[in-house]
């Protein structure tokens, strides 16, 4: 058995050097502001014309409220064609999801001006492109659901689509909004990938 030596208490710790560690910070990119304006602007119209196709879209796929024209000449709908004044604005916001999905992605892929300024360009554009699609498709569906002759009693007339709120305009920027803050999310590189010289 070997036997124990005695711990000195008062022994000083064995002091070992530093490891000097070299780690490379390379400078943060900076929000470029100046130079994406006019791309920004750019991408703004360019988003907001493609509202009126998505109208026109609208008013070709929502469904007509039949009604019935009753003694007083109000108009009554028909036993469940009510439910078509939901169906047309939820076909209005998927049309919106759909295409806010598509613009985002579009504008993820201008890879030399990924940034906040983009971004807001193309929430803009899809606001004013969800507008004027409402709009071109109210319209639109009003000149081909027009009444002919003056109705009698008992016709049945099909009524023009309408979109009753404005909430569904929300939701093509927030289809570009989530998709392009996915991507730049699932990126993770500091500069987005924007590799300007």
């Amino acid at each position: 058995m070997v036997a124990e030596q005695p711990v000195d208490e008062r022994a000083e710790p064995v002091r070992v050097p530093p490891a000097f560690v070299y780690r490379y910070a390379p400078a943060r990119p900076r929000v470029v502001v100046k130079r994406d304006l006019l791309p920004a602007f750019a991408v703004l119209s360019t988003i907001a014309l493609f509202g009126l196709p998505a109208g026109w879209l609208w008013a070709w796929l929502a469904p007509p409220q039949n009604v019935v024209v009753a003694q007083d000449a109000s108009l009554v709908p028909v036993t469940g064609e009510s439910y078509h004044r939901l169906d047309g604005l939820m076909l209005f916001v998927l049309i919106g999801v759909g295409a806010g999905l598509l613009t985002g992605v579009a504008v993820w892929l201008l890879r030399e001006r990924r940034g906040p300024v983009v971004l807001l360009a193309a929430a803009l554009g899809s606001g004013v492109a969800a507008y004027l699609a409402q709009r071109t498709g109210v319209g639109s569906a009003a000149g081909r659901y027009a009444p002919g002759a003056a109705p009698s009693v008992g016709d049945v007339l099909a009524l023009a689509p309408v979109l009753e709120t404005w909430w569904g305009v929300l939701a093509w920027p927030l289809g570009t909004a989530l998709a392009y803050g996915c991507l730049a999310a699932w990126n993770g590189m500091d500069d987005l990938g924007r590799r300007l010289g």
